[in-house]
């Protein structure tokens, strides 16, 4: 048990330090000299990169007692980028394990893996950005290289970055991997293996998204010859309609030299397409089977009736990536719908019900309409990665498999709840905005205390806000230039959506199709 003086010291300590910040916060440099208000500068940084190194001590103890937990998040990642807010937490957390001294599987402590640099830090010379050049470094360093020239090359780094930018560790670091494996006959597959990565970056204010990886050996070389059939030029062209598809195998050269005669794309470009008609031809193909988590393992797309008839608005996938309207529409060609009506326009859906466990396709279609993702709050999982949620009571308890009762909720918040007090409750909301949706509560918080997720629904917020609100973008008049197929398509996508009776009343989130 944790010493009860020991913890009110620390905790009058963060209280004092709070008093203090509050204090200098206040504070003016007006009568300090310039050569002070430099020095105040300095120090002020020494400070927040000694606060750094204390701070990685905190996330240690959450770690070492799982105390995360208690404020429900389902990992210590979830819990840093959640509750810490830290942006980068995986990043953060990678300096906790090499800068503090962490506890072996029989119970004592070990050093830190990168014991100068933690002095660095703990001392305020090294900043956080230092310490990520180090650690990408030493993850450079090949396994076969002997232990004590690894620690060697760390203590370095770390005496080198008291005096150098992180940009100048990096290029330093380029020479002392020259030096620790010269001919790049210590790099082995456990390296490699340990250094292979595919990240999808989040998309931007255009929508377009980053792709970034370091591949190895084999797979470059695969990419590459998917590249030399399906981006050599006149090939896979989104602007030509007469534009082969596919490889290059059975295509009459002529139409192939055509077709790279009218090709203006640039290499990038064309990798690009191929990519994007590669991944087209998997999921009509079957590759990738028939279901995932109980939906089709295609793009299936959530919008509103309104958005349809107003040709604006961006519609959401079930993996959590927004369209723009006029790649819907091009999608529509080819869509099959499934209407999702729900009661008085709020998330209330009609009822659907099933006589077994596991939810239908059906009401999976209507669960993605009405919650987007993780029903629980602030939890960014998108819906094609969740599992279904008994939320007012589970089957083995008497539940009924019925979609007013159903939610989304990724495996470890599904697993979540329960009974014990560190566990959660979910409870459908009866009144506002998120009327028929289900909230999710701590156990020991008070019973009124729900909570929705608006993670998965940031339009309905700014929609809320209403239209006096000179920073919400209102989309209800915005004309986006169509031609006359998209026109006409539009139009026939409409004329499809069967119409509701007099006293049922169409809902935000209403249309969700492949």
């Amino acid at each position: 048990m944790p010493d009860t003086d020991t913890v009110s010291v620390l905790e009058a300590n963060y209280a004092a330090l709070e008093q203090l910040l509050d204090e200098i916060a206040a504070g003016s440099s007006d009568a300090c000299s310039d050569a002070v208000v430099a020095e105040l500068a300095e120090r002020h940084e020494r400070v927040v990169r000694r606060m750094e190194s204390i701070g990685n001590r905190r996330i240690l103890d959450v770690s070492d007692r799982e105390a995360f937990r208690v404020s429900g998040s389902k990992s210590l990642t979830d819990y840093m980028s959640t509750r810490l807010r830290i942006t980068r937490p995986r990043r953060r957390l990678r300096a906790v394990q090499h800068l503090e001294a962490m506890h072996a599987m029989t119970g004592e402590k070990l050093p830190p893996r990168a014991p100068n640099t933690a002095v660095g830090l703990a001392d305020g010379h090294l900043g956080a950005e230092h310490v990520d050049a180090i650690l990408d470094v030493l993850a450079k360093v090949p396994a076969a290289v002997d232990p004590d020239e690894t620690a060697k090359a760390e203590s370095a780094l770390a005496t080198e970055a008291r005096r150098l930018t992180p940009r100048e560790i990096t290029q330093l670091g380029v020479r002392i991997l020259a030096y620790l494996d010269p001919d790049g006959t210590l790099t082995d597959d456990r390296d490699r293996a340990r250094n292979r990565k595919l990240s999808l970056g989040s998309q931007d204010a255009q929508l377009m998204s980053t792709l970034s990886g370091t591949l190895d050996p084999t797979t470059r070389a695969l990419f590459e010859v998917v590249l030399a059939a399906w981006a050599a030029p006149g090939m896979n062209n989104p602007d030509d309609d007469q534009s082969p598809r596919g490889d290059t195998a059975g295509i009459d050269p002529d139409h192939l030299r055509d077709a790279a005669g009218r090709d203006t794309r640039s290499a990038a470009q064309r990798n690009h397409d191929a990519l994007k008609a590669l991944l087209q031809c998997a999921a009509d193909g079957g590759l990738l089977g028939a279901s995932h988590r109980g939906l089709p393992p295609h793009i299936i797309i959530s919008i509103t009736e309104n958005e349809l008839r107003d040709r604006a608005g961006v519609a959401n996938t079930a993996t959590g990536t927004d369209l723009p309207f006029t790649d819907v529409l091009t999608l529509a060609a080819k869509a099959q719908m499934h209407l999702a009506v729900f009661d008085d326009h709020t998330a209330e859906p009609l009822f659907l019900g099933r006589a077994h466990r596991l939810a239908s396709q059906a009401q999976r279609f209507l669960l993605f309409a009405k919650y987007g993702g993780c029903g629980a709050a602030d939890c960014p999982t998108p819906y094609a990665h969740c599992e279904i949620h008994h939320a007012e009571k589970d089957w083995a308890d008497g539940g009924t498999t019925d979609a007013n009762h159903l939610a989304p909720a990724c495996g470890p918040h599904n697993r979540a709840v329960g009974p014990n007090p560190d566990q959660w409750t979910t409870e459908k909301i009866t009144t506002g905005p998120d009327r028929g949706r289900y909230g999710w509560r701590r156990n020991t918080d008070p019973p009124e205390e729900l909570h929705a997720n608006h993670r998965h629904h940031i339009r309905e917020l700014l929609d809320q806000h209403g239209d006096d609100d000179p920073w919400v973008e209102n989309t209800s008049h915005v004309e986006i230039p169509l031609s006359s197929i998209e026109h006409r398509l539009a139009l026939r996508l409409i004329e499809r959506i069967p119409r509701p009776t007099a006293d049922v009343a169409w809902p935000r989130r209403p249309v969700s199709y492949m």
